[in-house]
């Protein structure tokens, strides 16, 4: 079984080609939390004896979009009984601890996480100073390495090479043992400084900067209603043919400002002049 959670598609890519490998059809989370009101707060599912279980999506400041929390938080479920669950999370760089965030929430279920890799992608995070898209040529290399990196990962989950920042390379048994945790440490990108970045700037960037919303529709918007279509929670709605964002619910995925046909959408002055980007596979 397949969660997703995705903004301009690359973590939809991911979740695309491990339902390919492991003959499973990728389940949205924003999809099943927009259900939320009608399934009574509860989000129940079924695992099967032999049945694996992903949870795929792009880091948010070095830790687990809020969206994916609260589905784990809902979901429920009939049949587990310690299969594998692993995490397949995609970055511009790096994810710091954000494992270790995940591995926490979902122990509060009574799951365990296997294993936890992570795949660089094109950044796509712009709407702070500092920050902004990857240089076309970047963008390409990244795109070009992401299916090697990926059938990486497939071996090692096959090879039952348990991946993350949990894993120990030093006082192992022998030199077979360490080997094999050394390369499952490189399948998952901590980075530096990750407490700073996953325990601080995480809690400040979850606490804070999703509490704003500067987004706003210029005078070049064709009100198409894309912006409205693919939000995810839903925040967009059209006020006569112009988007408006409610305040308090936007998590900040960046999906209606990259994937703006006309580039009508920015948020305050950050995003001037800044770079727009979605997977090529994203239509």
């Amino acid at each position: 079984m397949i969660f997703y959670f995705t903004g301009t598609g690359n973590s939809l890519w991911v979740a695309k080609r491990l339902g390919e490998v492991f003959d499973e059809s990728p389940v949205s989370i924003a999809g099943q939390l927009q259900n939320l009101e009608s399934s009574g707060g509860k989000l129940p599912f079924t695992l099967n004896p032999d049945e694996k279980m992903f949870f795929v999506f792009p880091v948010h400041s070095w830790g687990v979009p809020k969206l994916v929390m609260q589905f784990i938080k809902h979901m429920q479920w009939k049949g587990y009984n310690s299969q594998p669950v692993y995490m397949v999370c995609t970055c511009g760089d790096e994810c710091g601890y954000t494992d270790r965030i995940l591995r926490k929430r979902l122990a509060r279920k009574g799951i365990t996480l296997t294993g936890a890799y992570s795949i660089v992608m094109p950044n796509n995070y712009i709407l702070m100073k500092g920050f902004n898209t990857d240089s076309k040529e970047v963008e390409q290399q990244k795109l070009a390495a992401a299916p090697g990196r990926l059938q990486t990962i497939v071996e090692a989950i096959n090879n039952h090479i348990a991946a993350g920042s949990c894993i120990v390379t030093g006082d192992v048994a022998d030199a077979t043992a360490e080997s094999s945790a050394k390369k499952a440490t490189a399948l998952y990108a901590v980075g530096t400084h990750p407490v700073l970045k996953s325990y601080i700037v995480y809690w400040l960037f979850v606490t804070f900067a999703l509490k704003q919303n500067k987004f706003e529709a210029t005078k070049i918007c064709i009100s198409c209603g894309l912006c409205e279509k693919i939000c995810p929670t839903k925040t967009i709605v059209m006020e006569e043919g112009h988007p408006e964002w409610e305040r308090g619910s936007c998590v900040q995925c960046t999906a209606c400002i990259h994937r703006c046909p006309v580039r009508a959408i920015e948020y305050g002055v950050e995003t001037w002049k800044k770079g727009r980007y979605h997977h090529p596979d994203l239509k």
